[in-house]
C-alpha cells in the first residue's frame, strides 16, 4: 500500500489558504479530485487554479460553512461535479480571541458556528453518499487547545473540544459502513493566523515545544493524507496530535 488517493473525490473546507490549501494541494498530488471550499471565492479560485495548472483535478466552491442549507446545496453540487464524495476534511476555522469577561456573545457564537457547526454541517451532508458507497474518510481539524484549553480562547477551545466529541460519536455511528472518522489536533503552526501573535507570545510557544520549532501546514497535511489513505483503514475515532510534543 502507498499514500495514494487515486480515483477518490475529496471535499476540503477552508481550503483557500493556510493548512487547508496545503491539504488540497497534497491530496490532489496524491491523485484525488478536490473540491476547494472557502468563504472567500477568490481564495478558492486561486488554489483551484494552482491544482488545475499542475494537471490535476479541482473545482472551487464558495460557501459559509455555518449555513446548513448552503452547505447541503454545495455538497450536492460537488457530488454531481466530481462524481461522488469519498473524503471530507473539515478544516474551516476562525478565532475571535478575548478574555471570558470581555468576550461578547457574537464572538462566542460565531466561533462555535464556523468551527463546530460547520464541521457538523459538512459531515452530515457528505456522509450520506459515503454510507451508500460503503467507504469514506472524514477528518476534522481540531486543536490541542480543545484538549488543554487556553486563556482568552474559551470559544475556540470549546469548539475544538466539540469537534473531538463529534468525531468520536460519528466514528461509532459510521464504522459499520467502512467509514473512518478521525481528528487531527495541531499545536503551534506557522500560518497567517498565528503570525498575528506578537513576537513574545510566539517565542513563548516555541520555547515550550520539545522539537523547538513551529509546525508547518505540510506537517498537518501529511497526517491528513495518511488518514485519508488505505494505510489508515483500521484507524477511527482517534485524535492525532501534530504539535512537536507541546502537549504530552
Amino acid at each position: 500500500m502507498e499514500l495514494s488517493l487515486a480515483g477518490k473525490k475529496a471535499v476540503i473546507t477552508g481550503a483557500g489558504s493556510g493548512i487547508g490549501r496545503e491539504i488540497a494541494v497534497r491530496f490532489s498530488a496524491a491523485g484525488a479530485a478536490v473540491a476547494v471550499c472557502d468563504v472567500v471565492r477568490d481564495s478558492a479560485d486561486n488554489v483551484t487554479a494552482e491544482i488545475v495548472g499542475a494537471g490535476r483535478q479541482g473545482r472551487a466552491y464558495a460557501v459559509d460553512v455555518s449555513d446548513f442549507a448552503a452547505v447541503q446545496k454545495m455538497c450536492e453540487q460537488a457530488a454531481t461535479d466530481l462524481g461522488g464524495i469519498d473524503i471530507l476534511v473539515n478544516n474551516a476555522g476562525i478565532t475571535r480571541d478575548n478574555l471570558l469577561l470581555r468576550m461578547t456573545e457574537a464572538e462566542f457564537d460565531r466561533v462555535i458556528a464556523v468551527n463546530l457547526k460547520g464541521a457538523f454541517n459538512f459531515t452530515r451532508a457528505c456522509s450520506r453518499g459515503m454510507i451508500k458507497g460503503r467507504w469514506g474518510r472524514i477528518i476534522s481539524i481540531a486543536s490541542i487547545m480543545g484538549q488543554m484549553g487556553n486563556a482568552g480562547q474559551a470559544n475556540y477551545a470549546a469548539a475544538k473540544a466539540g469537534i473531538i466529541g463529534l468525531t468520536k460519536s460519528v466514528a461509532k455511528e459510521l464504522a459499520s459502513r467502512n467509514i473512518t472518522v478521525n481528528a487531527v489536533a495541531p499545536g503551534y503552526i506557522a500560518t497567517a493566523m498565528t503570525e498575528k501573535l506578537d513576537a513574545a507570545t510566539r517565542d513563548a510557544y516555541i520555547a515550550g515545544i520539545p522539537l523547538k520549532r513551529a509546525g508547518t501546514p505540510a506537517d498537518v497535511a501529511d497526517i491528513c493524507l495518511f488518514l485519508a489513505s488505505e494505510l489508515a483503514s483500521y484507524v477511527t475515532g482517534q485524535v492525532l496530535r501534530v504539535d512537536g510534543g507541546l502537549l504530552m
